[in-house]
């Protein structure tokens, strides 16, 4: 038992944070007349006040009027813009996987079933999805953890992805995507009022998302930093260091890891995450796993493994103690299905009361988009050998994979060969994330102008070579480094042609600030 999340003698606190959670926060007193009418900023949690303001969001409105400039006729350096500060697939021209828009096309208009205009096995998936559902309809509720079949199917695929280790269904939910899983899972975590405050370990480098969901919930964020010079490395002794600095600060109660990385791209090995998993269990934290891009690992010597398999195959009494919570999601990946919102947790060594509580939690919503659901069932069973639709599967997963080992390829040489950008070999993820090396001259300028120095680059990059990145400041790497990111999941014509002009950018800020 957890000693984060007690069952008994602690199950009143828990009731107490569910029943909370399930309720709206905000107030609805009225102002009696004549009183001065209480300010809306003062009715909001200081947690969600206090987050800080997103350069990417900024950079976003300034690259939809570039856009709308592009199609009013403005003149500019370029004819189109380049956005690859996203991680989705179809927004960045990869098409979309055949075999899913045909069952999902079934789904919707379910006349196509009956019709000879699609392959036999689509529509045999298609009605078998259909029945799954209430009144056959995709439009109808569906249970709080997901349509049955499908979180059967889920359980199955990780069984099968795991080599062996059982996989329940009772432990999985689908969501709409894996950062709601992550909220739901935080919520029962976190106690936003605690003294002191809850905290949770979480990379440096970090995925943006993840951190302001931490901190709107009212978590401190714990840095513990990847090691950049040796491939994004997770090190156990930068773990140690980073709970030896949260004493007087905050009390941890979980480690967040992200694997394959982002934005880093690393891809960790078993022995790593070993040392992790006896982390964790000696501390006592809860282990909440990111592992969204499984299906994306490009490196010759990189092997994705899930944390619940090694912890599995580590054997007891860690397989049967340790905490864990473990994300994916139809979003990422070959699928890249990001507008379905479809993503799932499954929960491990969960003691039954702390369940009780998750499913309060996940009740609260009625359930997750049914489109999503489906897309995460042909995800866990896609076409097999045989299959009328394998052979056209095969050849578009095969094309996109090797698409994204000679993008990464061409990033790693092309960045690598500019002066004062250098990044590390990209393992597995969606994106690439160089570290710049400014010149003093361009840091000055920056400050002059009240940005972060990457910032200023990618304002610059945006403006003059129409290439939409992410400064690396929103992932909050080591202090006095300076990254950007973008996004390696487009065809082959736009990386290049995204190369190009960032080269010629590149080469010429440089010379502009020496």
């Amino acid at each position: 038992m957890s000693p984060r999340v007690e069952s008994s003698g602690g199950n009143e606190k828990q009731n107490r944070k569910c029943s909370a959670s399930t309720k709206s926060h905000r107030s609805t007193r009225q102002s009696p007349v004549g009183e001065k009418k209480m300010s809306a900023m003062q009715e909001i949690s200081p947690h969600v006040r206090n987050m800080k303001q997103l350069q990417y969001a900024v950079l976003a409105k300034r690259a939809s009027r570039i856009k709308e400039e592009l199609r009013q006729g403005v003149r500019k350096p370029f004819k189109e813009l380049i956005e690859v500060c996203w991680g989705d697939p179809h927004r960045g021209g990869v098409k979309p996987l055949t075999f899913v828009q045909q069952v999902l096309a079934g789904c919707v208009y379910p006349q196509l079933v009956d019709s000879d205009k699609l392959p036999v096995d689509v529509r045999q998936r298609a009605e078998l999805l259909l029945k799954g559902c209430a009144g056959g309809s995709v439009g109808s509720y569906t249970a709080t953890r997901g349509i049955p079949e499908v979180v059967h199917r889920i359980s199955e695929f990780i069984t099968s992805r795991d080599g062996g280790a059982p996989s329940h269904p009772e432990n999985i939910y689908i969501s709409p995507g894996s950062q709601w899983s992550l909220m739901n899972v935080l919520n029962v975590l976190v106690d936003g009022e605690a003294s002191p405050r809850t905290g949770v370990l979480t990379p440096r480098p970090c995925y943006l998302s993840s951190n302001l969901s931490m901190v709107g919930l009212g978590a401190v964020t714990v840095p513990y930093d990847l090691c950049e010079e040796r491939g994004w490395e997770l090190r156990v002794e930068e773990l140690h260091g980073a709970l030896e600095s949260a004493k007087g600060v905050c009390r941890p109660v979980a480690l967040y890891v992200i694997n394959p990385g982002n934005p880093t791209g690393h891809v960790q090995s078993r022995e790593s995450m070993q040392e992790v998993i006896r982390f964790v269990s000696e501390k006592r934290l809860f282990l909440l796993a990111d592992e969204v891009y499984q299906d994306c690992v490009y490196g010759e010597q990189s092997e994705f493994l899930s944390y619940k398999r090694v912890l599995m195959e580590m054997g007891p009494p860690l397989s049967d103690t340790v905490e864990l919570a473990s994300f994916h999601s139809a979003s990422k990946g070959f699928m890249g299905e990001c507008g379905l919102r479809g993503g799932y947790v499954e929960l491990v060594n969960l003691d039954p009361a702390v369940m009780k509580c998750i499913y309060k939690l996940f009740s609260t919503d009625s359930c997750a988009p049914v489109l999503g659901q489906f897309a995460l069932d042909l995800l866990a069973k896609p076409p097999q050998p045989g299959d009328p639709s394998y052979p056209l599967y095969r050849e578009e997963t095969q094309h996109i994979r090797s698409m994204l080992v000679r993008n990464v390829k061409r990033v790693f040489e092309v960045v690598n060969g500019l002066p004062g950008l250098w990044c590390q070999p990209v393992e597995g993820g969606a994106f690439a994330f160089p570290r710049l090396h400014l010149p003093p001259e361009a840091i000055q300028r920056a400050e002059e102008m009240g940005m972060q120095p990457d910032v200023f680059y990618c304002t610059r990059l945006l403006e003059e070579a129409g290439v939409f990145v992410s400064p690396g400041c929103e992932y909050e790497p080591k202090k006095g480094t300076y990254h950007f990111r973008f996004c390696i999941m487009v065809p082959e014509e736009v990386m290049e042609e995204l190369l190009r002009r960032l080269s010629s950018f590149h080469t010429q800020f440089m010379k502009d600030f020496s």
